[in-house]
C-alpha cells in the first residue's frame, strides 16, 4: 500500500483546491440527498469532477515546478532576492580637495 492515512490527509492539506475536488467526488459517491438515482447522471458528475481536478492538479504541479526553476536560478546565479537592499544603488565618488 501506499502512504499512509495521515501522511495523505497531510498532503491533501497542502493543496486545498485538491482536497476541495476529493471531497466532491466522495459527496457524488455516497449521494447522501438522493439526487443521483441513475448511473449514467452520477458518471457524468464524476467524469467533470476527475477532470476539474486533472486540471487543478495539473496546474498545482506547474506551480511547484516554477518555484523549484526559480531556486534553482537564484542559487546558481547567487542572487538573493528577499530582504532589503543594503545599498541606495548610487555610487559615491571621491571628494576632491
Amino acid at each position: 500500500m501506499g502512504m499512509s492515512d495521515e501522511a495523505l490527509l497531510n498532503r491533501l492539506n497542502g493543496h486545498p483546491e485538491l482536497r476541495g475536488r476529493v471531497e466532491s467526488m466522495l459527496l457524488v459517491v455516497v449521494d447522501e440527498m438522493g439526487n443521483l438515482q441513475e448511473a449514467d447522471a452520477a458518471e457524468m458528475r464524476l467524469i467533470e469532477q476527475v477532470r476539474r481536478m486533472g486540471q487543478e492538479s495539473l496546474q498545482a504541479w506547474a506551480t511547484g515546478q516554477a518555484a523549484k526553476a526559480s531556486e534553482s536560478v537564484a542559487r546558481e546565479s547567487g542572487t538573493w532576492r528577499e530582504g532589503k537592499k543594503n545599498s541606495d544603488g548610487t555610487a559615491h565618488s571621491a571628494k576632491s580637495p
